[in-house]
């Protein structure tokens, strides 16, 4: 069959990583300047989606907000939610002259 002029063939070019659009983190509660109550309850609503854990990040003086977090979601909503896993490190933010460490968390939790 021969190809007419109304056929188009289409082919796919390769969209570079940089370019595709990143996926939401899935499970992961980012501490930021809201009061700990929202992280806690957006906490809880991840472990009644279904989640098996959730992953709290938070760095410099938030760290502070995600241990409140934590203990709020366990304490006050859900006494069987265990921490599993604490991560420390450090990234380093800024250029030239303005560069400096910041602290940064990951608390793993999970509802057993």
């Amino acid at each position: 069959m021969a190809n007419t002029a109304n056929e188009v063939k289409s082919e796919e070019t390769p969209v570079p990583e940089a370019a595709k659009p990143k996926a939401p983190l899935q499970n992961v509660i980012l501490i930021g300047k809201k009061p700990a109550m929202n992280y806690a309850l957006a906490t809880i609503i991840q472990f009644n989606q279904g989640a098996n854990e959730v992953i709290i990040k938070a760095r410099g003086v938030a760290i502070s907000k995600a241990v409140d977090v934590v203990e709020i979601s366990r304490r006050r909503f859900d006494e069987s939610i265990k921490v599993k896993e604490i991560k420390i490190g450090t990234e380093t933010l800024g250029e030239g002259e303005n560069v400096r460490n910041v602290s940064t968390m990951e608390i793993t939790i999970f509802k057993s």
